[in-house]
């Protein structure tokens, strides 16, 4: 399903499919100081996300620089998460540039957000509500994207290779569950689409 409007949050994942078979073994080890990174950035996410309610209910914007601070630490998530479970060899890069439009640093991944002039006052106050039927779909996305890790895991222990199917079903997961965050976040008042395509 392509969108006929791009979404204004964007993810997506470029990379070879052939793996070392031994980085299944190691790189979660290897992820570790990147993981620790990833879920500071997570909890200061959370703090920027409340003041961004407070400015979206009073002046029905988010301060640009609040923005893109919060961007990038989607960003950077994606980025470890991609490599913790191992679609990519390549370490992740340590950058913290805040802007709403990927920064290019990363080959392998793209994460880009639409800053919105304006936003509904009343949304923020109802946006987790809205979205519970997406979390009821992401639970069972989730579910099986624990299995398909563990497949993966195996298909690159005995071939060297991630397979494609699989990997594309991981990003479009990790894809759902951005726009699901981003729309809950406050970054957009555009309710997220049931699709894991791009669009």
């Amino acid at each position: 399903m392509t969108l006929a409007t791009p979404y204004p949050t964007q993810l997506d994942f470029e990379g070879s499919p052939r793996i070392a078979r031994w980085r299944p073994l190691v790189h979660w080890l290897l992820a570790i100081p990147q993981l620790l990174i990833a879920n500071a950035l997570s909890t200061l996410r959370g703090v920027l996300t409340l003041i961004a309610l407070f400015t979206v209910l009073f002046t029905r914007r988010i301060p640009r620089p609040l923005f893109d601070a919060i961007a990038m630490t989607f960003r950077y998530e994606w980025r470890v998460t991609s490599y913790a479970l191992f679609l990519r060899e390549e370490y992740p890069p340590f950058d913290f540039q805040p802007t709403a439009a990927d920064d290019g640093v990363d080959p392998h991944t793209l994460v880009t957000f639409t800053y919105p002039d304006q936003m509904s006052r009343w949304k923020p106050l109802i946006k987790w509500l809205l979205a519970v039927p997406h979390y009821v779909v992401l639970l069972g996305l989730i579910i099986a994207a624990m299995f398909v890790v563990l497949v993966g895991f195996f298909a690159v222990l005995i071939t060297g290779e991630y397979p494609q199917g699989l990997r594309d079903f991981l990003v479009g997961v990790y894809r759902y569950n951005l726009r699901v965050q981003a729309y809950v976040g406050l970054l957009t008042d555009q309710y997220p689409p049931f699709t894991l395509h791009t669009g």
